[in-house]
């Protein structure tokens, strides 16, 4: 069974009334929507409380769920929309997180150079890499923010991605490609990138 049919199977249990059946994709799930949440909100207690919420909202909305798409795909997209209405309730918006590793900015070419940090040098640079990407991602407009993380750090599949923002897959693969662009604008010096180079 793979793990879309063993939660299709949770869901349906679940839309019977059999509560333990939500619990073990609550189980399931806690951990990577918190994560989610996380680039999103950096206040850990409001996170949990975004977190809960999203599971609330699920458990009554999940009549209506028919397997369209992946459940976590489902409940991933109710997370960012409760965590957008959570923030602008409060008067904010969302923030890129403080704790972006070198492994989260490996995923971009160049990112060979940022492998070997055995020496001072190479850990400062890759402080100084992580910070200029975290400036980078909070300066983005959030649908931009919310595709690129999505993609970079969830590993969600564009069509994943496209299905939990509501929007086409056209527009997914623009705003991860704006978003790169402006990440990689930011690196471009730091990583003495030549000016044409395209990553």
């Amino acid at each position: 069974m793979s793990e879309r049919e063993v939660d299709q199977h949770l869901v349906m249990r679940a839309q019977q009334g059999d509560k333990q059946a939500f619990g073990l994709l609550v189980a399931k799930y806690q951990r990577r929507l918190a994560r989610l949440l996380s680039r999103l909100i950096r206040d850990p207690v409001e996170i949990e409380d975004v977190a809960q919420e999203t599971f609330i909202k699920a458990y009554r909305s999940l009549p209506n769920f028919r397997g369209d798409s992946a459940f976590y795909t489902w409940l991933y997209r109710i997370g960012i929309n409760t965590a957008k209405n959570h923030l602008a309730s409060s008067g904010r918006r969302a923030q890129a997180s403080a704790t972006f590793t070198v492994e989260d900015a490996e995923s971009f070419e160049e990112a060979e150079q940022l492998r070997d940090t055995a020496t001072p040098e190479g850990e400062l640079m890759s402080k100084e890499i992580a910070l200029t990407v975290n400036r980078a991602m909070e300066a983005l407009p959030q649908e931009l923010r919310s595709a690129v993380l999505l993609r970079e750090i969830e590993g969600l599949s564009y069509e994943e991605i496209a299905l939990m923002m509501n929007c086409p897959i056209g527009t997914v693969r623009s705003r991860i490609f704006r978003a790169r662009e402006a990440i990689a604008a930011e690196l471009k010096p730091l990583l003495n990138t030549d000016e044409n180079r395209r990553w």
